[in-house]
C-alpha cells in the first residue's frame, strides 16, 4: 500500500519492472549519428567513449579500471575502435608503456551527438536531488545490476 512518503516495496518493484525495459527498448532505438552508423559500434564501446567524451584522453589502465575490465579487454576495443578511426592512440611521452586514447577530431561531433540525449536526459532526471539522493540512485542501480547478473550478495 502507498504511503504519503513514497511506494511500498511491491509497488516499487512492479513500477520498476514495467519501466526498465521500456527505458532500454528507448535506450536501444537512439539513432547512432550518420558518420558512426557503418562503424557496427556496441555498448561496450558507448561506454568507453563516454568516459573519453566527459573525462578526456585516457590510458588504457585508467579506462580499464573505469569501465571494470581487464586492460587486455581495452585494448583489444581501442585497437578496434582506432582502426575504424573513432579513437587515436599515441604513446605517454612521460612514459611511453602506456597508451593515451583520445576520440578522433573527425569523430567527436559525432560521438557528442550519440550521447549527448542520454546526457541532458539524465542530468534533467538528476538535477533535482541532493547529492546523496543521486547516491542513493546510482548505487540501487549498481546493486540491481549485480543481483540480476549473479555477482549480488
Amino acid at each position: 500500500m502507498s504511503t504519503d512518503e513514497g511506494l511500498s516495496l511491491d509497488e516499487g518493484v512492479r513500477t520498476l519492472l514495467l519501466l526498465m525495459p521500456r527505458l532500454v527498448g528507448r535506450a536501444k532505438r537512439m539513432p547512432v549519428p550518420e558518420p558512426l552508423r557503418t562503424l557496427d559500434l556496441a555498448p561496450r564501446h558507448l561506454s568507453l567513449l563516454s568516459y573519453l567524451l566527459f573525462d578526456g584522453p585516457l590510458t588504457v589502465n585508467e579506462l580499464a579500471a573505469r569501465l571494470e575490465v581487464a586492460p587486455a579487454t581495452v585494448s583489444l576495443m581501442v585497437g578496434d575502435l582506432s582502426r575504424k578511426g573513432v579513437v587515436n592512440r599515441r604513446e605517454d611521452k612521460a612514459d611511453r608503456r602506456r597508451t593515451i586514447v583520445s576520440i578522433a577530431e573527425t569523430n567527436r561531433e559525432a560521438v557528442d551527438a550519440w550521447l549527448a540525449r542520454g546526457a541532458c536526459a539524465w542530468r534533467s532526471a538528476l538535477e533535482p536531488l541532493t547529492s546523496e539522493q543521486r547516491r542513493v540512485f546510482v548505487e540501487t542501480l549498481r546493486s540491481y545490476e549485480r543481483a540480476v547478473t549473479g555477482n549480488g550478495e
